[in-house]
């Protein structure tokens, strides 16, 4: 390959290269972790509960094989920078840890928004994230779980329902400009 082939083909891949990230964000997060062997699953819930409702982005649980071969929680919770503090402050205030680890992380996220869509079943939220011009569509769950109770039907077909309404919705979208959103 001649000397402007070469050139040609890293303009080309610095090209593809930007319109492949062009779909994601970069951010800085907190990671806490703390291991218990000595609370109950209700105050394990409520604790994550609390983080939630704080601004914890997620907060998940792993079974653990801990010192003196007791069972335990290992609690992680994921959160923005700034609500790391406050995160702390509830895992010492709700949990019986004596410490936490933490670190930061970067991560790369997919754009995505939020929409409302309307079914036979009343409204409900989606969020849709695209990459590559491909765009996916996930229905909310707390909506979709009022709804499901509120006409006493399964989940599953709620979810289906909104799903779908979400797909038409994009589908208008996109024709009209030409790419997801």
């Amino acid at each position: 390959m001649g000397w402007q082939e070469q050139k040609k083909s890293l303009e080309l891949d610095k090209v593809l290269s930007l319109e492949k990230e062009s779909y994601l964000n970069n951010e800085t997060i907190a990671v806490l972790e703390t291991q218990v062997d000595d609370m109950t699953a209700q105050a394990i819930a409520y604790t994550m509960e609390e983080l939630l409702r704080h601004g914890a982005l997620d907060v998940y649980t792993q079974a653990i094989g801990m010192k003196k071969s007791r069972s335990g929680i290992l609690l992680t919770v994921i959160c923005p920078c700034d609500r790391q503090s406050i995160c702390e402050q509830i895992l010492f205030r709700e949990t019986t840890t004596l410490g936490i680890r933490y670190r930061l992380q970067e991560r790369k996220i997919l754009f995505r928004e939020i929409c409302e869509v309307e079914t036979e079943y009343g409204k409900a939220r989606v969020k849709i994230a695209w990459r590559d011009g491909f765009c996916t569509v996930q229905p909310e769950y707390e909506d979709c779980a009022i709804l499901a109770r509120s006409h006493n039907i399964p989940l599953i077909r709620v979810q289906e329902a909104v799903k779908f309404a979400g797909e038409i919705s994009l589908q208008s979208r996109s024709s009209t400009e030409n790419t997801c959103p």
